[in-house]
């Protein structure tokens, strides 16, 4: 007798069930240049890396010679994005951390204001060809280096960091806070990454770079063809320009310059100029007119404020997309030295720092003052090449005069 099969019992055809695959999410770097968007992948690798290393008590000299290194082999790359095989190494990891805390930096916002979006490039035109890079939030200056000059900045940095623990971040000196070098297809590529002088909402009217020398220290006619060339030391005395920001204001100012000054003569660094730029309040608000002007429509309640009346600080409104949201106005004033309100009736406002402190008196300096002083005479008090001690005196002696 046959055993009939139950229905039950036969097997059951199961419906398709379509699984949609989670791919994790992986931040794209995406640059217009390979090395850009390795720079990227590096800043936001480190960073990370970082947050999980101990801080210590204090540094040791073995910190101011580590490096993290690490080298990428991974062919799942989007070669549009992003090289298949690149090396990134951090110099003094801990040290740069501890620096970027001193000078108010939180490495969250550090890192998102270098991996948001690319850095740009920006005018690059000194006589030493490096390659300059401002983050698109403007807050940071991304500035190439040569081997030569990585070995100085780790001579300096041994000086310099403790300088800037005595002075609790107060100086004018340039803030570096992060130093790499990038390797693509076999190329090697160093970087330093400093605050921006100008990081400002406020246009700057007005730019000079100042050595207190005299020699060849215009603006040339290629320099003036562009909308905010950076004048020179002649131009700043045919221009009869005074940065009046009052005697209280200036006192401490040139304790200030006199201090970093100090440090950079007994580091027999010369060649350091003043960078200066010039918010004008008046023109601002004239611009500010004009732009009311063309858009009237669609303004919003909560758009910036060029309010600067001297002595006062002017109200800024972050973008709520900005990565440094509410926190980004008390890391810009609350550690920003660089801004200096000029005296009421002037209704300036002048961004100053010190830059390019990496040039030693050297056989090479020496051997350019010795071809300079042929040319020109013995006039040491004009021509910019001269010894550490002479080259202190006279800028600070040119920046006395300049400031009221």
């Amino acid at each position: 007798m046959e055993k009939k099969i139950s229905s039950t019992s036969q097997p059951r055809i199961l419906k398709k069930k379509h699984f949609r695959v989670k791919h994790q999410k992986v931040k794209l770097f995406r640059a217009n240049e390979p090395i850009l968007s390795v720079f990227m992948w590096g800043i936001n690798h480190t960073i990370n890396e970082l947050s999980h290393v101990n801080i210590p008590v204090m540094l040791l000299p073995d910190d101011f010679r580590a490096y993290s290194k690490i080298k990428v082999d991974n062919h799942l790359f989007n070669k549009e994005n992003m090289p298949s095989h690149f090396k990134v190494k951090e110099y003094c990891p801990l040290v740069f951390r501890n620096l970027r805390e001193r000078f108010g930096v939180d490495d969250v916002d550090y890192r998102e204001s270098l991996t948001r979006s690319q850095p740009i490039q920006i005018d690059s035109s000194g006589k030493s060809g490096a390659q300059f890079y401002q983050s698109y939030d403007r807050f940071f200056i991304i500035k190439s280096l040569t081997s030569e000059e990585i070995e100085r900045m780790h001579a300096f940095l041994k000086q310099y960091h403790p300088y800037v623990v005595e002075r609790h971040g107060k100086t004018l000196l340039p803030q570096y806070l992060g130093m790499y070098r990038i390797t693509v297809e076999s190329v090697q590529y160093y970087f330093v990454v400093m605050r921006n002088v100008f990081s400002s909402h406020l246009t700057i009217h007005k730019k000079f770079d100042l050595k207190g020398s005299t020699v060849d220290r215009e603006a040339s006619e290629k320099e003036l063809e562009k909308n905010l060339p950076t004048f020179k030391d002649n131009d700043f005395i045919k221009q009869k320009v005074k940065l009046d920001i009052g005697k209280e204001a200036k006192n401490k100012l040139m304790n200030t310059l006199s201090n970093d000054v100090d440090l950079l003569t007994r580091l027999h660094i010369m060649d350091y100029s003043l960078l200066v730029g010039v918010h004008d309040c008046v023109r601002a608000e004239e611009e500010a007119l004009q732009g009311d002007n063309i858009l009237t429509a669609g303004r919003s309640e909560n758009s910036e404020s060029e309010e600067c009346d001297s002595g006062e600080r002017w109200t800024y409104n972050t973008p709520p997309d900005s990565p440094r949201g509410a926190q980004y106005k008390e890391v810009v004033y609350e550690v920003d030295i660089y801004d200096i309100p000029s005296i009421e009736e002037k209704r300036e406002i002048y961004f100053i720092a010190i830059i390019d402190v990496l040039t030693q008196y050297g056989v090479k300096k020496q051997a350019a003052k010795a071809a300079k002083t042929v040319k020109y005479g013995s006039n040491v008090d004009g021509i910019s090449t001269c010894d550490p001690e002479q080259y202190a005196k006279r800028f600070l002696d040119f920046m006395d005069k300049a400031i009221e």
